[in-house]
């Protein structure tokens, strides 16, 4: 029984990483695009430096499936944790203005 719901947890993992990874390429790009729309985010944030946080999120996520599949499913699962975490990292707009501060399109993206 124990293998038959691991095999299930192993099947559904891939997926739902690549949802999430979806979801925050698009949220992270749609900041890039929108950067200067975005309320109260700091003068010195960059598109590029927006892109280059997602490529560093992404490849936490690549890295935390490589190492659950291939070397140790314990060090994948802290690490997938870790890329989980990264997430709650977009609720950080809401700490610099309010939700009514942003547009429809932005609120999505963010909780999302």
């Amino acid at each position: 029984m124990g293998r038959r719901i691991a095999g299930r947890s192993d099947a559904i993992l891939l997926p739902l990483m690549l949802v999430y990874g979806a979801a925050a390429l698009l949220h992270f790009m749609h900041n890039a695009v929108y950067l200067r729309d975005y309320p109260n985010l700091p003068a010195w944030l960059t598109s590029a430096g927006v892109v280059a946080a997602w490529l560093v999120v992404a490849a936490t996520g690549v890295l935390a499936y490589l190492l659950y599949s291939r070397v140790s499913r314990v060090a994948g699962l802290i690490t997938i944790s870790a890329y989980a975490v990264l997430g709650f990292g977009g609720l950080d707009h809401y700490t610099v203005a309010p939700v009514s501060a942003h547009t429809v399109a932005m609120n999505l993206t963010i909780l999302l």
